[in-house]
């Protein structure tokens, strides 16, 4: 375990969306996982969640796997194999671990159809592209960067209708997705429901990033699209564990019940300005005869994993500049600590984000940097 005090909320390399102990504690024995206690025999391990993201998305049926990477590829497999797709040219983007989306294309069979330019694409562009080979079209999230100034980006209804004229489907892989609203400070660009809504057929997001479920991969959208994916043998190979989906289950449950405060990103995300100052204030209180400067300041906190590229929550971090070593060196003493805790490095200071600690644990950070600076 590792305590994250870097301000990044869904941090790739601590373990992305933190989840909360009682999601996985269903499934660490026996459970009904692929059983139907009511009828008395086998049953699916879809049932699970799907009936829960059917009646939270509006879908007519829902698929999971385990990452999102992979549910856009099953898409393509099971849909394009053989076919051209057109996608934009500000859509070939490459994510995490130099995973590109052209190669994931070939890789799933389908053939790639570049439409548009780098910053200008238009309907039209998908419209013209499309030909007797044309089995798809797909739009893609720009993750982890975004395109400022003279840029043009067809919206979902826009390519919904030259989808529809063509009797193909839409797959839109909206990267980060959500049922619960988002602060103010983000741009509301993360709701399957919406873009199902629009046109689109297939919508394929992360269970984890704003979600704030286990990685995995979500796929809604048409029954018979889905259906097919789901009977596809790619199926099988991209298919998620009992954690996976009891974690996602639980996840899925707090929103359903209107307890968004029980999973940890939506708390990270919704944390005030005042309690975060008031939280600050009471550490510097405690630490007050350590052998360092404290303060206050303001921060700045990404949604990370690629969700949310240049957006950023306003947050509070407590600052420590040491006399005794430098700030460099009590980085070092803290990860090497009992309990791991990861912070940054500022103007020579060691700063302390506290919107991604949880509330429960400042007593314990507190503890591990009093013992990192006594040692």
């Amino acid at each position: 375990p590792v305590l994250n005090a870097t301000g990044v909320i869904v941090h790739t390399n601590l373990g992305r969306a933190p989840i909360g102990k009682e999601a996985l504690a269903v499934a660490t024995g026996a459970c009904n996982l692929e059983y139907d206690l009511k009828a008395g025999r086998r049953g699916s391990r879809r049932a699970h969640v799907e009936k829960r993201l059917r009646e939270m998305s509006g879908a007519e049926a829902a698929l999971v796997v385990n990452n999102n990477a992979a549910a856009m590829f099953l898409a393509l497999a099971g849909i394009a194999q053989g076919g051209e797709v057109p996608i934009s040219r500000s859509e070939l983007v490459e994510i995490g671990g130099s995973f590109r989306v052209p190669d994931i294309m070939a890789a799933s069979g389908a053939i790639l159809r570049e439409v548009g330019t780098t910053n200008r694409t238009y309907a039209r562009d998908y419209d013209a592209a499309v030909n007797e080979n044309t089995l798809a079209i797909l739009r893609v999230h720009q993750s982890n960067f975004k395109i400022e100034g003279f840029k043009t980006r067809p919206s979902c209804p826009d390519l919904a209708a030259v989808a529809k004229a063509h009797n193909i489907p839409l797959i839109s892989d909206l990267g980060s997705g959500t049922f619960a609203a988002l602060p103010e400070a983000l741009k509301d660009h993360s709701d399957p429901r919406r873009e199902l809504a629009e046109g689109a057929d297939l919508v394929c997001f992360s269970g984890d990033k704003v979600l704030g479920g286990p990685q995995c991969g979500i796929i809604l959208g048409r029954e018979d699209l889905v259906h097919r994916l789901s009977k596809h043998p790619l199926a099988r190979a991209l298919r998620v564990c009992k954690l996976t989906l009891a974690a996602l289950d639980h996840t899925l449950m707090a929103y359903r019940a209107g307890q968004e405060d029980k999973v940890p990103v939506w708390a990270m995300m919704h944390a005030s300005i005042p309690k975060l100052e008031e939280r600050a204030t009471q550490m510097m209180t405690a630490l007050s005869d350590i052998d360092a400067d404290l303060s206050i300041q303001p921060s700045k906190d990404p949604i990370g994993g690629g969700s949310h590229p240049g957006e950023v929550l306003d947050g509070v971090a407590l600052a420590i500049q040491p006399h005794s070593r430098s700030a460099s060196d009590l980085c070092t003493r803290l990860r090497d600590g009992e309990t791991p805790l990861v912070a940054v490095i500022a103007e020579e200071k060691v700063l302390f984000h506290l919107r991604t600690i949880a509330p429960a644990d400042d007593q314990r950070v507190a503890e591990l940097l009093r013992a990192a600076l006594a040692a």
